[in-house]
């Protein structure tokens, strides 16, 4: 098992990275989460990795933290129907407290607004892991110790509704993550009405 990978990062898109490991190119699928902790292109990294083989492949699996893989591991292994792009897409649609916090109060409808996941899956998510023994009171712990700021709650909202509104989740991600880096807008109301605006003409 490739349990990480240390090396100099090649290239980085919102989806995957490729790392150098001694000469030899790692390719590696990444969650937005990841994406945007990387490091410049060019410079030392130090990925976590889950390796799935497949049958036709063996695939490389990428994280920037440990909270990010034992999530992904987590709804892999125990709820059925979630394969590896579907956890991946759980990770870039909502941070890993929100998505605790989600679970541990039967948050269906945020759950569901996650780019293709549905309300079935949510419930499904739900249903199999809120019961893990253990699992809902160091979640309800781990959220109220490392609650979202204020900062992050407002930018996953407006990333929600951007998707609930037929935006593709990588460019919801990036319009609403450049603009509070501007420093434009304060709720997310806000957010949610300069991204359309700038979604809509391209700016």
């Amino acid at each position: 098992m490739i349990t990480f990978l240390d090396g100099r990062l090649v290239s980085a898109l919102p989806t995957q990275a490729i790392v150098d490991v001694g000469g030899v190119g790692y390719e590696v699928f990444i969650p937005l989460s990841s994406y945007d902790k990387l490091p410049a292109v060019g410079q030392p990294i130090r990925i976590l990795t889950h390796l799935a083989v497949r049958e036709d492949a063996h695939v490389l699996y990428g994280f920037m933290s440990a909270a990010e893989r034992d999530l992904f591991r987590l709804l892999v292994n125990n709820v059925s129907g979630i394969g590896p792009k579907l956890a991946l897409a759980v990770l870039s649609g909502m941070s890993v407290n929100n998505f605790k916090a989600a679970v541990v109060n039967s948050d269906v409808v945020s759950l569901a607004k996650i780019s293709g996941l549905g309300k079935k899956t949510a419930e499904r998510i739900v249903l199999e892991l809120k019961d893990k023994l253990g699992v809902a009171a160091a979640w309800e712990a781990a959220s109220a110790t490392h609650a979202p700021t204020p900062e992050q709650e407002r930018a996953n909202e407006a990333v929600l509704a951007l998707i609930a509104l037929g935006y593709k989740q990588i460019d919801a991600h990036k319009t609403v993550r450049e603009l509070q880096q501007r420093g434009e807008a304060k709720s997310a109301e806000d957010l949610l009405k300069l991204a359309l605006k700038k979604m809509a003409t391209g700016r």
